[in-house]
């Protein structure tokens, strides 16, 4: 007994024997507790660290930053998603926790307000990097509006109609830029425009529509179609609709039997089909490829801590999740990737489409110049000679010189929309009894108004048809352009072209009173002319004699900085007319 006991106390225990259970349950116990209290005191260490980092990152101990950001319509809703999203997560900036709140505001009206320094924005996000160039091309406002830092998504550029109509276009229009040009011509009354009514968004509102005007002048240039391109401008002029969604609403009602086409971005019409499933619309995309709206982002705010969370936001911008929420409304990446809201079963293509070369500055700015100038208002006086000669038969024709004149001025006058202003007179020599060469039949003032109860372009087209020649009258021309320009520069309007268009069969002056010479005219229009308040001479004359007074017809015209023209075929005249009105984009400098 007392060896086992002694064994005992001292611990001892012989090999043969096992150990008590008790012991060794004891022994495993210990040997357990061991690690589990590290990793307790690991998981508090961790736990206390995350803590440290979350509040770090979401300390809002100094209260709120708020972050403004302004963006166009179209793409506002995706963003102020974004932002709630972003907000709830509680990103702070130097202990003041980032309030994004983002507001909607068209991007013309966000660029006049930032060239004026009155932009209540600390981040743009326009809708094309075009309307940036323009602004910065403007000197004041390059100063103030700073490089875009990134894109935010992507938007193709598509021409649209109806889905209910796009079967028609098939044998009528190819979907391309030039298939809109020739549509839209003005001076191509039996193309396609016969079958297909262009409608345009206004470009100096709208950057789709800007850039439309960009990818069909590219294509126009391309194909050395400039005057096809000026008479679809013009044509366009009088067909522009400033919202979007109205195009589109438009598009679904029946108008006539022409099939109207509009152009858009890829994602309105997606928005549009989302919200009217009874109206839909289908994007059809050129076949030259098409520019996009890239919505570039610009920090404009200036305090260094706005500054600092505007930087936050737009990585944030650049997430994928971000990203799922902008394809999820219609839009592209920024690098043209579509999400599966772009599917083929929508009437989209979700490959990326081609791209046009994107324009620079330079050429956004000559666009909007050129759009601005070709919608002046047109202010016009035709003299339209009545002389004995007009009464002599065109060779090859069943027309006197007096009715191929009338024609052409009635097809001249045709290319007018109905708020120019123009007028009539008829000159050869003592018309009025009183010794005047010239004699005035419709007063210049707009087609619209009425003259003794008669719209003034229907009163215009009867005059035309009722002129006759006077039998034994002469031709005196150079006094009736001195009076007519005398006249046109006296009531001259500043936010029109002014033009007189001189129609006669050769530009000879032989009145037999004398009257202003040859010399003496050229040199009352020459100094008369004022480049900065100019009213051009268009003279286009008809008839075998015509090309023995070109040279004269030149230097009449070029006093003025105009342009003469000979026709050989009454259809010409379409051609003559724009080319006029391209005159306008390079007035008052057309020939160097």
């Amino acid at each position: 007994m007392g060896r086992h006991r002694t064994d005992e106390f001292d611990g001892g225990y012989q090999a043969q024997q096992p150990a008590p259970r008790r012991r060794a349950a004891g022994g495993g116990r210990g040997r357990v507790l061991v690690p589990l209290a590290g990793a307790v005191a690991l998981a508090v260490l961790l736990g206390v660290a995350a803590f440290v980092i979350f509040n770090r990152d979401h300390d809002c101990s100094g209260g709120k930053l708020p972050l403004r950001v302004v963006a166009t319509p179209d793409i506002q809703p995706a963003l102020n998603k974004i932002a709630g999203n972003y907000n709830k997560a509680l990103h702070s900036i130097d202990s003041r926790c980032v309030e994004v709140t983002v507001a909607k505001e068209s991007a013309a009206r966000t660029a006049n307000e930032l060239a004026a320094g009155k932009a209540d924005a600390d981040v743009w996000v326009a809708d094309s990097s075009l309307v940036v160039a323009r602004l910065r091309g403007e000197p004041a406002a390059a100063a103030a509006l700073p490089e875009p830092s990134g894109s935010v998504a992507n938007s193709p550029v598509v021409l649209v109609t109806a889905k209910s109509a796009a079967s028609k276009l098939a044998g009528s229009l190819k979907p391309s830029w030039a298939g809109m040009i020739a549509a839209a011509n003005v001076a191509n009354p039996d193309g396609p425009g016969k079958k297909v009514r262009v409608l345009a968004l206004d470009p100096q509102k709208n950057s789709a529509g800007m850039a439309a005007l960009l990818a069909a002048a590219g294509s126009a240039k391309q194909a050395g179609q400039n005057k096809a391109l000026v008479g679809a401008l013009k044509e366009l002029s009088g067909q522009l609709v400033s919202d979007p969604n109205a195009m589109l609403a438009s598009l679904t009602v029946k108008s006539g039997s022409r099939v109207p086409v509009g152009v858009t971005t890829e994602q309105t019409v997606y928005s549009h089909n989302t919200k009217k499933p009874d109206a839909q619309v289908v994007p059809l995309y050129p076949a030259e490829g098409t520019l996009s709206l890239d919505y570039p982002i610009m920090i404009v705010a200036k305090d260094p801590g706005v500054r600092k969370a505007a930087s936050a936001f737009q990585q944030e911008l650049a997430t994928e999740s971000a990203r799922k929420v902008l394809r999820g409304q219609g839009f592209r990446t920024p690098d043209g990737k579509a999400g599966d809201t772009l599917s083929k079963e929508k009437g989209f293509n979700p490959a990326t489409p081609e791209a046009l070369p994107a324009p620079d500055a330079k050429t956004v700015a000559s666009m909007a110049q050129t759009w601005s100038r070709l919608n002046l208002g047109t202010r016009m006086l035709s003299l339209i000679d009545v002389s004995g000669t007009m009464a002599l038969p065109v060779p090859g024709t069943n027309m006197t010189r007096m009715q191929a004149i009338s024609k052409i001025a009635s097809e001249g006058l045709g290319l007018f929309p109905a708020d120019s202003e123009i007028g009539q007179w008829a000159f050869s020599t003592h018309l009025n009894g009183q010794g005047k060469d010239w004699i005035e039949n419709v007063s210049v003032g707009p087609l619209s108004e009425t003259v003794d109860g008669v719209l003034r372009k229907e009163t215009m087209v009867r005059k035309l048809a009722t002129l006759q020649p006077k039998a034994t009258g002469d031709t005196g021309l150079n006094d009736t352009i001195k009076a007519a320009y005398t006249e046109m520069t006296k009531t001259y309007a500043e936010d029109k072209i002014n033009t007189i268009v001189i129609l006669t069969d050769g530009a000879g002056n032989d009145d037999p009173d004398g009257g202003v010479s040859d010399a003496q005219i050229l040199s009352f229009l020459k100094k008369t002319y004022n480049p900065k308040r100019p009213v051009s001479i268009l003279l286009i004359a008809f008839g075998p004699d015509a090309p023995k007074g070109k040279q004269r017809m030149d230097a009449l015209a070029r006093a003025t900085g105009g342009e003469a023209y000979i026709a050989k075929d009454i259809l010409q005249v379409r051609d003559f007319f724009l080319q006029g009105m391209e005159r306008r984009l390079c007035a008052p400098k057309c020939d160097g």
